[in-house]
């Protein structure tokens, strides 16, 4: 029996995609100024799985924090956390997520990736950063779901990560819950700036359109988002790493809807995430 085949015994309820925020660093686990800076994000996240049609049976999840030459997913069947945040409480590099991974999800991933054309392969070693603990914490917080993590395409290419996102799309249909995990707004001169307030509203309402429009046309926006109002402001050159994995989610959306399901202003910025299907 081969990954594909062992992944898909079984009738699953189809699961929706999210791209959804993971906030600052440890930001959810610690004091923060002001005090409720965070709270209305993090109630959305602890709400997340509330909304699903059955509990998933595993979950892949796109974060903005692993980006390698080709696609790459944890194989770790323990995967360990990576601490990639600096400068925060002590207390926060002792945050624990002791989610199983699954291996064979994982070369089930990867074949599917390479069955559409994309170079992929099976990381071993590499562990869950804080793109998928911090906010999975919040969505799954007895960490009882198989997790497993797909790095973005170092290229950034919004193309390609559409079309892997397209490769993974059947795997809604077997109880597999696709995350992307970034920041619909990540310009750190930004962040406290009342000047990007509008900027930053106008980038959202163009993008909130995209997602929510026909399929095909949401794809082709997505893929051209540079050409947004204050794209660049928001996400600039070679750092759009967090408005990435919302084109992985995107393409396994295939004809699913998109709607926005989460917005608010936070640190003078608009902030939101998106639901398919």
């Amino acid at each position: 029996m081969n990954a594909s085949t062992s992944v898909s015994a079984g009738k699953k309820e189809r699961m929706p995609a999210f791209f959804i925020p993971h906030g600052a660093g440890p930001c959810f686990f610690m004091d923060w100024q002001p005090v409720d800076t965070w709270d209305r994000m993090a109630v959305f996240l602890k709400g997340l799985a509330d909304t699903l049609p059955a509990r998933p049976r595993a979950i892949v999840l796109v974060s903005g924090h692993w980006l390698e030459p080709q696609f790459r997913t944890t194989g770790n069947a323990q995967p360990p956390l990576i601490y990639d945040y600096y400068g925060f409480p002590a207390h926060t590099y002792e945050l624990t997520f002791p989610a199983p991974g699954e291996p064979e999800l994982a070369s089930a991933v990867v074949q599917r990736l390479q069955q559409h054309g994309e170079a992929a392969q099976v990381d071993g070693e590499r562990g869950f950063d804080h793109g998928v603990f911090i906010p999975l914490k919040l969505v799954v917080p007895k960490a009882d779901i198989p997790v497993i993590q797909l790095s973005l395409r170092r290229d950034l290419d919004p193309a390609a990560h559409i079309e892997a996102g397209k490769a993974l799309a059947s795997l809604r249909d077997e109880g597999v819950l696709i995350i992307g995990s970034g920041m619909s707004f990540h310009n750190m001169r930004g962040y406290g700036d009342p000047r990007y307030t509008p900027v930053s509203a106008e980038f959202d309402d163009w993008l909130t359109k995209a997602v929510e429009s026909e399929p095909a046309q949401r794809n082709a926006l997505l893929q051209a988002w540079t050409r947004a109002p204050h794209a660049r402001d928001c996400h600039p050159m070679g750092g759009e790493e967090h408005l990435i994995p919302l084109m992985v989610v995107a393409g396994a959306a295939g004809d699913s809807m998109g709607r926005k399901v989460y917005s608010e202003k936070i640190m003078e910025t608009t902030i939101s995430a998106y639901r398919f299907g």
